[in-house]
């Protein structure tokens, strides 16, 4: 019974005491920031008739259909062409600063925004891709996925050790973000423009009053303890994130795995030779009619894609079978990119199956990236061993508003 007591004890310690996963949450959040950023530059010529007033699918159809199901879009909040060009420009630029982990916690809220607005005003523009994204964004809001690889991390490292030499630190920045977006939120909500269900509103006033309150705590509180207390909690959060993430990966291989097995043309081993004869889906018609022409091939990405995907999730609890598992996922995905020209999509779930990377491959890319970085740039190289990621974050007693 002790001994079952110490492990109990041992594991909540460990959820509770840090946030687990530092680098798969980075490669989480770089991979879908990338994802939705190049989308959207793919799609800028042709926003206007994706999501913008010159779309068959006008505003006021948008309206009527969100008014019915809830859902959340900026988008609403005007039906004017510079808006929309604004809240554009705001999904590209949440995107991209995301990519670089700039400000993480308030690029993931504004990521989220930018994702829920535009999708959610075309409802029929997206794919299995696009649902995923949607989901994913709302989940980085919880996660804490800008500790490494991020600007925020290398903000950190700069200031602790400015403290060390006994420099004053201050940020200017992390207020002035709080006090814009709490002016912007207080200006949605008494002029009533939220049309949505209570959770997304709800969800951006809470993530604006807990960097306020994680701000007042980090500076004006002498204790120690409510600054643990709050750190706890973010703790959980990530990493209560993070498990509905990987829940999420299982549960969509699992019912598309499940699915394809009811399917006869999965059964008899002829699936993938359809898709590599339809027009739409064939931006490499020689390499697919290659490819399709073999019937061992054919039988092969068949029964290889129902295998794979129907045994993933029971794979978790040996390392080495999910390593290989992986692997073949993500391949698999790179090809659907190149032969059915499905490229998003297959970006989408290689960034949600990047949660399950293992750590020590992680760290060798982190090492790759540096040694890259010190042969491009010599000068800027001199720190990388500096600034190799450690995992760590910002003492508590020095975090502001709006950080990682």
């Amino acid at each position: 019974m002790n001994r079952i007591s110490l492990k109990v004890s041992a594991a909540i310690a460990r959820v509770t005491g840090s946030a687990l996963a530092p680098y798969q949450s980075a490669v989480v959040r770089i991979g879908f920031s990338v994802t939705w950023l190049l989308f959207l530059l793919r799609e800028f010529p042709h926003r206007q008739e994706l999501y913008g007033p010159d779309g068959p699918w006008d505003w006021e159809l948008a309206r009527q259909l969100i008014d019915t199901n809830g859902a959340f879009s900026a988008l609403m909040w005007s039906d004017g062409r510079g808006w929309f060009e604004a809240v554009y420009l705001l999904a590209l630029l949440s995107a991209a600063l995301l990519l670089l982990g700039w400000r993480t916690r308030a690029m993931s809220v504004l990521f989220m925004v930018g994702v829920l607005s535009l999708q959610n005003r075309s409802v029929f523009m997206g794919d299995g891709g696009d649902n995923v994204l949607h989901l994913m964004s709302i989940y980085l809001v919880f996660v804490r996925c800008g500790r490494v690889w991020s600007l925020d991390a290398r903000r950190a490292r700069l200031a602790h050790e400015a403290r060390a030499r006994g420099e004053r630190v201050t940020d200017r920045v992390g207020p002035v973000l709080w006090v814009v977006s709490g002016f912007v939120l207080v200006t949605v909500t008494v002029a009533g423009r939220f049309h949505s269900d209570w959770v997304v509103p709800a969800l951006l006033w809470a993530a604006w009053a807990v960097q306020g309150l994680w701000w007042a705590v980090g500076r004006r509180t002498k204790s120690a303890e409510p600054r643990i207390l709050l750190d706890v909690i973010g703790n959980i959060l990530h990493n209560g994130a993070l498990v509905v993430i990987m829940a999420e990966a299982c549960l969509i291989y699992a019912t598309a795995g499940w699915y394809k097995i009811q399917g006869s043309r999965w059964q008899d081993g002829t699936a993938a030779y359809y898709p590599l004869h339809l027009d739409y889906f064939s931006p490499w018609p020689a390499l697919a009619d290659l490819l399709a022409g073999s019937g061992t091939m054919v039988l092969l990405a068949t029964y290889g894609t129902v295998i794979v995907q129907v045994a993933f999730p029971f794979t978790l609890a040996n390392r080495r079978l999910k390593n290989v598992l992986l692997a073949l996922m993500m391949t698999e995905h790179a090809v659907i990119a190149v032969l059915l020209g499905l490229p998003f999509f297959s970006l989408a779930m290689i960034a949600t199956d990047a949660v399950f990377l293992p750590t020590t491959f992680l760290h060798r890319v982190g090492g790759w990236a540096a040694r890259a970085r010190a042969g491009m740039f010599p000068d800027y190289g001199r720190t990388a061993a500096r600034e190799e990621p450690r995992g760590e974050e910002e003492p508590e007693h020095t975090r502001v508003g709006f950080t990682a």
